[in-house]
């Protein structure tokens, strides 16, 4: 099980810090889209827009759970692979049903952070991670 949760990936050298970077980069920079969320989290849930029809309240949750909580997952390397997975699914949603019908230049933010995220998922965290440190390889 251990090696499902926590599987770093069989990178070397350049390609582990290239991993490092990415999520560092990619991660923090999500951040910064989840912490101000989080932060008028009660002043805004009634107005956040709730295109899976689960509530707005519950679609903010979501979105700051993704975009802050396993965005710092990503950075630290620690469950990596599954922190991606609410990323790319947010990132997904707002590229495609909130920006859906706007002009790319509209959607190209949520697409670059959809690609990131999903490399990411495909490639593992690299050597440099708290994932490589758990499992041992």
């Amino acid at each position: 099980m251990k090696n499902i949760l926590f599987n770093s990936g069989s990178h070397k050298g350049l390609a582990s810090f290239a991993l490092l970077f990415l999520r560092a980069s990619a991660g923090l920079m999500m951040a910064t889209h989840g912490w101000p969320k989080l932060l008028d989290f009660f002043s805004n849930a009634s107005a956040f827009p709730d295109p899976l029809g689960v509530g707005s309240r519950v679609s903010l949750g979501l979105v700051v759970f993704a975009e802050f909580f396993c965005s710092i997952l990503v950075v630290l390397g620690l469950g990596t692979r599954f922190a991606t997975i609410p990323i790319i699914f947010t990132m997904g949603v707002v590229g495609f049903a909130i920006h859906g019908k706007d002009p790319f230049s509209d959607r190209e933010l949520s697409m670059l952070y959809l690609t990131a995220f999903t490399t990411i998922l495909l490639l593992g965290s690299g050597s440099y991670s708290l994932d490589k440190t758990i499992s041992g390889k």
